[in-house]
């Protein structure tokens, strides 16, 4: 695929979605021995095809460069436990799941997931590239194949069972050849099995500015009319969806073979493409004017950025996430705005944030440098954030939340 050309269509890319400028990748935190090398930056560039309207980031760094080794664990994310162990049940229940099943999932991360299945005596079977973080998972007893998904995988896998639930949350926008991927879980599915995919919704990230999930690690920002397309290019029909609060506003896709008939299309799934085509997400104009929102979000933080160190008010931050470094690269936040950042991750802590050079600290050092204020860099789990630290109320510490605009809670 030439890198100036639609991942799904092949049409050549014209039209700028939003351009975020020069950005390190998101998760390459840095080391105290490296803060004086050169660290490599890419376009952060997003473009919509005019052909079949995917919004796209081309293709600078290979997943092998991004993947391999990963410092993203789902498990330090009670959100993510909880949606989970939630979909889990769900599962299970309607499509009738037990010891005679097989769970893949797809990206599977440190267990984070599987590990519900596990509990309930349905065989699972993790596919994940980051051999650090399928390591967790192995540790609790989950069988992880450490490989990229595709087409050439899916045939290895299934040589040994197929699916009958397939899974990827989070991962679908992470592929840059979707082509491959997709038809390689047509490969891995049983003939009445099901695919379920989640990921964020286009439609929320532009209504809600949600600019700061634009990173190199996400190659595809993907409306529901759009992945229907994919799908039904690659024999699988979408037969439900639902729309759910993880991610800042994800979508859950359910999918079947084409053949499969047992499983009729739904009405969520008419009523959610009738709204995306109200919405405009078939014509080019819809998505010219996102650029102009992304720049007043940039300009109302620095403005209360400024404001508030004038005052003397001392600033740290919340979370290392991908979505942090997008901001504080694009915003130019440094520490000359914040002092520090705390993580929960201690994969994370003692490192510095990729491009603005922010110190990755425990969240210990909250209580001791009692911040004016903490800015939330992980929005998208800020009741969970402003609950586990509560505590700086105690000196009158206020929280800050910059998405989709800058709100302050006391």
């Amino acid at each position: 695929m030439n890198s100036s050309s639609c991942r799904f269509c092949g049409s050549s890319l014209h039209h700028t979605f939003v351009d975020l400028g020069m950005s390190p990748l998101c998760q390459t935190h840095i080391t105290p021995e490296a803060l004086n090398h050169m660290e490599p930056f890419y376009p952060l560039h997003t473009y919509v095809c005019e052909n079949c309207f995917l919004v796209q980031l081309q293709e600078f760094v290979s997943p092998q460069d991004i993947f391999t080794e990963y410092a993203y664990f789902s498990s330090y994310v009670d959100a993510l436990l909880k949606n989970a162990s939630e979909y889990s049940d769900l599962m299970v229940e309607r499509f009738k799941l037990g010891a005679h099943s097989q769970v893949i999932e797809i990206a599977s991360n440190d267990g984070y997931l599987l590990q519900y299945f596990l509990k309930k005596g349905i065989p699972v079977l993790g596919v994940e590239p980051a051999v650090n973080v399928s390591q967790v998972a192995i540790d609790k007893g989950i069988p992880v194949v450490n490989k990229f998904f595709g087409q050439q995988t899916a045939i290895e896998l299934a040589a040994n069972g197929k699916a009958d639930l397939l899974l990827g949350n989070n991962v679908l926008a992470h592929v840059p050849d979707i082509n491959d991927f997709v038809s390689g879980m047509k490969v891995l599915l049983k003939a009445d099995g099901v695919i379920t995919m989640e990921f964020p919704h286009l439609m929320r990230l532009m209504a809600e500015n949600q600019f700061d999930t634009i990173y190199h690690e996400h190659f595809s920002y993907l409306s529901f009319m759009v992945v229907q397309k994919i799908f039904a290019h690659h024999g699988l029909t979408l037969f439900d969806v639902q729309e759910i609060p993880i991610h800042g506003g994800s979508l859950r896709i359910y999918a079947r073979h084409t053949e499969d008939s047992s499983k009729p299309v739904g009405d969520r799934v008419t009523e959610l493409i009738a709204r995306e085509a109200a919405a405009g997400f078939d014509k080019l104009e819809t998505y010219a004017h996102f650029t102009e929102q992304v720049k007043e979000t940039k300009r109302k933080l620095l403005e209360f950025l400024i404001t508030a160190k004038q005052k003397g008010k001392t600033i740290a931050g919340y979370g290392a996430p991908g979505k942090g470094n997008t901001l504080l690269n694009y915003c130019g936040i440094r520490t000359d705005f914040l002092d520090y950042t705390v993580d929960r991750n201690p994969y994370k802590q003692g490192k510095f944030t990729p491009g603005t050079h922010i110190p990755i600290l425990s969240p210990d050092r909250i209580k001791e440098t009692k911040p004016d204020y903490l800015l939330i860099l992980p929005w998208n789990v800020k009741d969970e954030i402003m609950e586990q630290t509560s505590y700086i109320r105690e000196w009158g510490g206020q929280f800050v939340i910059p998405i989709p605009e800058v709100k302050i809670y006391s």
